[in-house]
């Protein structure tokens, strides 16, 4: 995205400096599209892939007192620095949870709107450079509804909205669940029609597309229904994406929830950081192979990063 020379001209009359100050703030939003799309250019690299330490902060903090460790390393260096010294953009979960939609059969909608503003400015500051926040949606016998499709969608939109003001790359989760003895057709289905809904409001948000990852849900049949073969969930998830997403959009992309492996095989033992480190690069090593279309599956994943964390009617 190109950017331009700003020259200041001193005038006395008012309509000059109007005009001048309408300039520096479109400069200023070049700026800060330029720095969004790069960076999340930067997520999609081909070969690079995204680890999620996916929870709150204070789940997370209970995972690493389980194990005694201090959110640093052993010198008081925070882990950020860590990670962008390594060429790693930290990333930030900002939603606060779901709330029960009035009228519905337990759907929900997506909280954390309120002071998001001032929070992301806080975690700009900090070191983050991405964003993410969770819709949940479920099929049933008349669900998803068009209230919680609409609700979530434009939670989503406004969301992004406000991360991209404060420098970060939003991605744009919304989720639908495998609970349920729905076929893949009836999940293909509804994903197309949250997917639109969602760029729908994203647009009207006049949020920066290349500025956005997107993390879709896989069309799958539900977990009560008979499973089936990959090939087939693969055709369906990809002619879900081509129908719904835009061109602009840099990158579609499922992450690797990498929370006890490594935790498990560190146990904050000095004796224990080699076989830590292995254990992370083996999850890494399969996130960028996905990214390249090679990986075929790897016996040396260590237990616990291969086991499925579906959790039926998980609450968010």
């Amino acid at each position: 995205m190109a950017t331009g020379i700003l020259t200041v001209v001193l005038a006395s009359d008012h309509s000059s400096m109007v005009s001048t100050n309408l300039f520096v703030a479109l400069l200023c939003d070049c700026i800060m599209i330029d720095e969004l799309a790069k960076n999340a250019a930067y997520i999609g690299t081909p070969g690079k892939g995204i680890l999620a330490a996916d929870e709150s902060t204070g789940t997370i903090g209970k995972r690493l007192s389980s194990i005694n460790v201090e959110n640093k390393t052993a010198t008081g260096k925070p882990f950020v620095d860590v990670l962008k010294e390594g060429g790693v953009l930290p990333g930030i979960k900002v939603d606060n949870g779901t709330v029960e939609l009035n009228g519905t059969n337990g759907e929900t909608f997506t909280k954390g709107l309120d002071g998001l503003a001032q929070r992301c400015q806080k975690y700009y500051e900090a070191g983050a450079r991405f964003a993410k926040w969770c819709v949940v949606l479920k099929i049933g016998a008349n669900e998803p509804t068009e209230l919680a499709i609409q609700e979530n969608a434009n939670g989503l939109a406004m969301y992004a909205a406000i991360c991209q003001q404060c420098g970060l790359v939003p991605i744009v989760e919304p989720e639908i669940l495998v609970d349920g003895s729905h076929d893949i057709k009836k999940c293909a289905e509804m994903t197309e029609r949250v997917l639109s809904a969602c760029y729908k409001s994203l647009n009207d948000h006049h949020v920066i597309l290349e500025g956005t990852l997107l993390k879709p849900n896989m069309v799958t049949p539900g977990s009560e229904y008979p499973k089936v073969a990959p090939e087939v969930i693969a055709e369906y998830t990809v002619r879900a994406m081509q129908r719904t997403v835009p061109a602009a959009v840099p990158l579609l992309y499922s992450c690797s929830v990498e929370k006890q492996s490594t935790l498990m095989a560190w146990a904050s033992k000095e004796e224990n950081l080699k076989k830590a480190q292995d254990a992370l690069l083996v999850r890494c090593k399969a996130n960028s192979e996905v990214t390249l279309g090679t990986y075929k599956g790897d016996a040396k994943l260590r237990e616990g990063a291969a086991e499925s964390l579906h959790v039926s009617n998980y609450k968010y």
